[in-house]
């Protein structure tokens, strides 16, 4: 991203705040969501999108390839995809990557592995519900 965006500290955004920040409209979101399969906002029991900060995130990048890098929608799909940030988070959640900082300081690295655990756990669990 080009432009610094200060992002609120929220858990959930709604489509017009994310709209907003992002600087499109609602549908184009929408839109979006069909071409990118990694946005993947939840719906509320009203069948509301709720994105989340990631989700953002990812928004904003789309708009700065699309917009101002002037990129097709198949092109910024293939920028995204081979980005050095998802390669270094899918790498992560193989349990193929530590941070720098987790290797640095042992309290990190216990909760990391605490945290990588119990997610694998919901996983599981999640599986066996559905």
């Amino acid at each position: 991203m080009t432009e610094a965006h200060q992002i609120p500290d929220k858990l959930y955004f709604k489509i017009g705040e994310v709209a907003e920040i992002v600087g499109v409209e609602p549908y184009v979101l929408r839109y979006w969501e069909t071409e990118f399969k990694d946005l993947t906002p939840v719906k509320s029991r009203t069948n509301q999108r709720l994105y989340k900060k990631k989700d953002v995130e990812l928004l904003l990048s789309i708009r700065d390839l699309l917009h101002k890098q002037k990129f097709t929608i198949k092109g910024a799909r293939v920028k995204l995809k081979d980005s050095p940030k998802d390669k270094k988070d899918n790498a992560s959640q193989l349990g193929l990557y530590t941070a720098p900082e987790a290797e640095a300081d042992p309290k990190h690295l216990a909760r990391h592995n605490v945290l990588s655990q119990l997610k694998s756990l919901v996983h599981d669990m999640k599986k066996e519900l559905d």
